[in-house]
């Protein structure tokens, strides 16, 4: 992030501190249920920002050095993502051209070549098939026809795009308008990845992202856990195209008030999360990234589930402040921020997701057919108006006055 958008998001929140003031989107916005239940409007979505949108799949660390792999079946389809010996990025239908048997099992690894537990065809990390047992008794083989499914597959900014239909084309630059320097400028390319885990829920895929929309429920919902160290109900907001970034305010940024502006540092006093249209947030705190991919369980309106990725700035490891602290804990430095990033992702699995699983319960119950947005809440206005948009359908209504509700 260039530092005079760092000034200014940290003037900002400042300013919103103490003014007592947020965030104001000009009006409330109504939300039907059915946003949340239908079914026709769930398939719609599997196949819109689902299979016909591309996907980040994880981030460059991920596939750390040639000949590392990791598979996904996040989006009903097995997919396997290597880095070659030439170091690009590729991915394909992790699918045997032979019988369609899944060639590679393992969720993540290095491996010289990939070979199908059936028959033994194997494929090298570029996807060509490389050999063929007992080709002279099963017939010649045209080796070139029977590669691996490509497909489209695009690393920039540390990141890991992939288009889930075979043959599809996409513009990244043009997805990411003005937020790509900002990416750019964040070096995610040089993170270290220090594991991940699966949350399943019980609710719509856009409950989960929606639990990311806002910091008004800080002061309750996470009143023991985050509230000790984010200001509730105090963020900026800033949207690009369909993405956004929102940054949620942490109570060191106190420490900021007697420090030089040219001595500031976001990251000192704010937390910004970056939602990349569909179901991305990518939360970039001073250890280093955490990924949060959220999905729907097929074109089920009622099952989701979220991969979360951890990953660690190397240079933090080497932080004398962040060793010593360590060592006090009798910890080391990676273990110390690992932690603190699991333990991030525990209370959104704990706090957030368990409420908005109540939330999938309550919109099922027939009790209301609407939810209300606040005027504090403008990623909730432009998740939902973005979804919308690129389904052809009409902005939400919008709610003028409380007493409308």
């Amino acid at each position: 992030m260039r530092h005079e958008e760092q000034v200014r998001v940290i003037e900002g929140l400042l300013r919103h501190l103490d003014e007592g003031t947020n965030v104001d989107a000009g009006h409330q916005l109504r939300n039907p249920v059915s946003a949340y239940t239908c079914g026709d409007l769930a398939a719609r979505e599997w196949e819109s920002f689902f299979q016909g949108h591309p996907q980040v799949l994880g981030l460059s660390a991920d596939l750390p050095e040639p000949r590392s792999f990791f598979t996904s079946g996040d989006l009903g389809k097995p997919i396997l993502c290597t880095r070659a010996d030439d170091g690009e990025f590729r991915a394909f239908l992790n699918v045997c051209r032979h019988r369609g048997t899944i060639v590679e099992d393992a969720e993540r690894g290095t491996r010289k070549n990939f070979q199908c537990p059936f028959h033994a065809w194997t494929y090298d990390h570029q996807g060509a098939l490389v050999g063929v047992p007992k080709e002279s008794h099963f017939g010649k083989v045209d080796r070139e026809c029977n590669s691996l499914v490509s497909l489209p597959a695009v690393e920039r900014y540390g990141l890991l795009w992939v288009s889930p239909e075979p043959g599809a084309t996409f513009d990244l630059d043009a997805l990411l308008g003005d937020l790509a320097p900002e990416l750019e400028s964040w070096g995610l390319e040089r993170c270290v990845r220090h594991g991940g885990v699966r949350y399943d829920h019980p609710m719509n895929w856009k409950l989960a992202i929606d639990t990311f929309g806002e910091t008004y429920h800080f002061n309750a919902l996470h009143r023991n856990t985050l509230a000790n160290d984010f200001y509730g109900n105090v963020q900026m907001y800033d949207t690009y195209g369909r993405n956004h970034r929102m940054a949620l305010c942490m109570k060191s940024i106190d420490d900021l008030r007697t420090k030089p502006r040219d001595e500031w540092n976001v990251l000192q006093g704010a937390l910004p999360v970056y939602y990349l249209f569909p179901n991305v947030q990518l939360i970039v705190g001073g250890p280093g990234p955490t990924l949060v991919r959220v999905y729907p369980d097929g074109p089920d309106a009622n099952q989701s589930f979220s991969q979360v990725g951890f990953y660690i700035f190397p240079e933090i490891l080497e932080n004398e402040g962040a060793r010593a602290f360590a060592e006090r804990a009798g910890m080391t430095v990676e273990a110390m921020l690992v932690m603190r990033q699991q333990g991030f992702a525990t209370i959104i699995q704990a706090e957030d997701y368990v409420a908005a699983a109540s939330g999938h319960r309550g919109a099922q119950s027939g009790a209301l057919e609407h939810v209300t947005f606040g005027r504090n809440e403008p990623a909730l206005h432009h998740y939902h108006n973005t979804y919308r948009e690129a389904l052809g359908m009409e902005p939400l209504e919008v709610v003028e006055a409380a007493q409308d509700l």
